[in-house]
């Protein structure tokens, strides 16, 4: 497969259909992939003739299963800098989304995780099936949320967010809706009769009545019976405050996300709970992904990124070494390096970021 069909397109009535094309990577974005959805969506701004877009992932495995990590590690052990190229229009491309001013229908059924939901959940028409699993599970690989993450994850409600952006584990359709991620639940098997709908809308206006059409009542979201400590523990001013109240409540589930906890990142785990935290008081999502921006070129040139893509994604071996190892050894300057500005590097989405 070359470049050129790691994205699809195809115009059905006066719908512009995006297909992320690299089924065999769980449709990973390239900065190729994420350039030419740019592009695709440049044309269909301007198309007067086009009402609407949606976005899907080839094959049934899911929409897409975030950025492509391993390229990722080879050029922060190249010493080289694409990385940051590809950050960079990957998040304008998010904030592009957003203000997208056609509907965007974004398909996120089965995997969507990390740079995933960045072409997905901020569109405005975003649709969940049973089997959805979004996530943004950067910590596990020593990174942060990005992709706009932060912003979604600091309006959930509660602290959903914050545990969510912690663990980085992975939620179903309903708590995809719960926790605003997601707009409409969708039976699978009913997703072809949506896009050959979607396919005969003629004004931009037939779109969300044309979704609200096939959505179907979502399952009751599993995160709920577990609000009341969630709410509480990660209330906590510190990451090691969270973990001891985890520790503390006697309940199983909380005491096993401790423990996960613990094996992750320590310095991830600290400046993701101050990004979203900041995120929050930022309110808009062009501020969230500047400050985004900024963590992940600082965590690039961190030790903990590298690392940890090569314990699960290069060596598989899932023994991690951290550092520094412990959540105590990680300062408050530390933290605090990750939010510093670029300078002339930076993002430029919101002037009025700090």
């Amino acid at each position: 497969m070359n470049d050129d069909e790691s994205v699809l397109l195809h115009t059905e009535g006066h719908t512009l259909h995006i297909t992320l094309n690299r089924p065999r990577a769980l449709n990973a974005l390239t900065h190729t992939m994420v350039r030419s959805v740019d592009e695709a969506l440049t044309q269909a701004e301007a198309d007067a003739s086009v009402v609407a877009v949606v976005i899907s992932g080839a094959g049934e495995r899911g929409l897409c299963a975030g950025g492509d990590i391993r390229s990722i590690y080879q050029d922060a052990r190249a010493g080289r800098r694409a990385s940051v190229d590809f950050w960079r229009d990957e998040y304008l491309l998010n904030a592009r989304i957003a203000r997208f001013p056609k509907p965007y229908v974004a398909l996120m059924d089965g995997i969507v995780m990390g740079g995933g939901v960045g072409v997905s959940a901020h569109g405005d028409v975003r649709v969940v099936t049973e089997r959805s699993r979004v996530a943004m599970p950067e910590t596990g690989i020593g990174f942060v949320p990005d992709v706009g993450g932060t912003h979604l994850l600091g309006a959930a409600p509660g602290e959903l967010g914050t545990h969510l952006a912690l663990t980085g584990k992975p939620v179903n359709a309903a708590d995809a809706l719960a926790c605003g991620l997601a707009d409409h639940f969708v039976p699978s098997a009913r997703l072809p009769g949506l896009v050959a709908a979607l396919s005969r809308c003629t004004a931009p206006a037939d779109v969300p009545e044309t979704v609200r059409r096939y959505a179907a009542p979502a399952p009751a979201p599993e995160l709920a019976e577990h609000r009341a400590w969630i709410d509480d523990c990660y209330a906590a001013d510190t990451v090691e405050e969270i973990i001891d109240r985890l520790t503390r409540t006697g309940l199983p589930a909380a005491e096993e996300t401790a423990r996960s906890l613990l094996a992750l990142s320590p310095t991830s785990l600290k400046v993701t709970l101050e990004a979203v935290r900041r995120a929050r008081r930022l309110g808009g999502l062009e501020a969230a992904l500047d400050q985004e921006f900024r963590v992940s070129c600082r965590a690039f040139e961190g030790h903990d990124l590298v690392e940890g893509v090569r314990a699960r994604i290069i060596d598989k071996d899932r023994d991690p070494r951290w550092n520094p190892a412990q959540l105590g050894d990680v300062t408050e300057a530390d933290v605090a390096r990750h939010f510093e500005p670029l300078g002339a590097g930076e993002l430029g989405l919101h002037p009025a970021a700090p």
